[in-house]
């Protein structure tokens, strides 16, 4: 980290815990800039899945099953 991240750490480590948070969410809103062409790919992306789906090509996985699965990796 820089200095001048260091120095801001340091002072925003003295604000409320409601003014650090909205300093936190501030700095993430600069950082989550959405990107049209990716939405465009996922959204895509989503409908030939869909489409797949319905045509009986994709098989659906029931939520427990996935979450099951999460758990024991």
């Amino acid at each position: 980290m820089t200095q001048a991240a260091l120095e801001l750490a340091s002072l925003a480590a003295k604000l409320a815990p409601s003014d650090r948070l909205q300093l936190v969410e501030t700095i993430l809103a600069t950082l989550d800039k959405p990107d049209p062409e990716i939405s465009a790919a996922w959204a895509n992306e989503a409908s030939d899945r869909l489409a797949a789906y319905r045509r009986g090509e994709l098989a659906a996985v029931d939520e427990s099953e996935v979450f099951d699965d999460l758990d024991r990796a």
